[in-house]
């Protein structure tokens, strides 16, 4: 990863210290390389001189740390290979390394490592098939499997929290359950409407919300309702999404009680596959980065200047599932 760091020309006060060697910079999932003279961020966190001959090394760690994001790991998977990579990138900076590095230490440090995420992904393949037996004595049909985006693990954590679907009255019912409908506050002369009431148990609304999320990227009236409260209504995206979940668990719930499977459906009531419905939802409702930035831009500076001096944490959104 070759990038390079430039001092923001925007930012008063800010000085720049020019390196006559390759400079990692590190933060979180990421880590960039500024190589030869280039300007770097006096201030920027994890800044420091990469030892003469360790660049190869040290651009190879970098890599593994950018893409790290989009592993497919837990998030126990996660820091552990972050602890390791950081220990690693470490050693081939002038502050730790003493103009050396050893290799041979660092191979049996990442390879032991190693063998504890092999452990950790063989515990989780063992209570992955655990939950799979369980899930299908419960649900032999698959039917809230069956939704859009939802693998057996995520579908079992949902059913286990709600139970059988049959006891609850009527659908309304179900969503009260979740905690996911709004919160009505009465007088004699007026109903004001707010916040979801996020009564009830906190890890079903969890699993809804990473169901709804996965779910309105794959069926197409869920992406479009998305698209509308997103952008078109200037909704918050965990306010979005919890509308989502609501819907989402109303259609799980309408199809449990019918004993039928999922339909998936475009907008236009025609019957499709899952990967036609991915497709389509990319195509027609993916919202980009330059929107997707500016709708958070404007989300912050609304929530500031509605609520500034008030003492509230500014960033969560009221509907997030906590």
């Amino acid at each position: 990863m070759k990038v390079r760091l430039d001092a923001d020309p925007d930012v008063v006060g800010v000085t720049t210290t020019t390196f006559n060697a390759p400079v990692i910079v590190s933060s979180g999932d990421r880590a960039q390389i500024a190589w030869g003279n280039h300007a770097v961020h006096q201030d920027q966190d994890g800044t420091s001189e990469i030892t003469a001959g360790s660049e190869g090394i040290a651009e190879l760690l970098a890599e593994i740390l950018g893409i790290l994001a989009a592993a497919e790991l837990t998030e126990a998977q996660g820091a552990v290979v972050r602890r390791a990579d950081a220990d690693a990138l470490g050693e081939t900076t002038t502050a730790t390394s003493n103009e050396t590095l050893d290799f041979d230490e660092l191979a049996e440090d990442i390879a032991i490592e190693i063998r504890q995420i092999k452990a950790i992904d063989a515990e989780i393949d063992a209570l992955d098939d655990r939950i799979a037996a369980l899930y299908e004595a419960a649900d032999p049909a698959g039917i809230v499997a069956s939704a859009p985006g939802i693998g057996v693990v995520l579908a079992a954590g949902i059913l286990a929290r709600t139970g059988d679907l049959n006891r609850f009255e009527n659908l309304a019912g179900v969503r009260s359950f979740t905690g996911l409908v709004p919160k009505v506050d009465q007088s004699d002369t007026s109903e004001h409407h707010s916040g979801p009431t996020k009564s009830g148990d906190l890890g079903l609304r969890q699993a809804l919300f990473l169901a709804a999320d996965l779910a309105r990227k794959v069926d197409p009236t869920l992406a479009a309702r998305y698209q509308r409260l997103y952008v078109d209504n200037g909704k918050h995206h965990n306010s979005a999404i919890c509308t989502i979940a609501a819907v989402l668990i109303t259609r799980i719930a309408a199809s449990w009680r019918n004993g039928q499977l999922y339909e998936l459906r475009d907008t236009d009531g025609r019957l499709i596959t899952q990967d036609e419905g991915g497709k389509r939802c990319s195509e027609l409702y993916k919202i980009d980065a330059a929107t997707r930035a500016a709708r958070n831009k404007n989300n912050t500076a609304a929530a500031w200047t509605g609520r500034r001096g008030k003492g509230v944490d500014q960033s969560r959104s009221s509907s997030q599932p906590v």
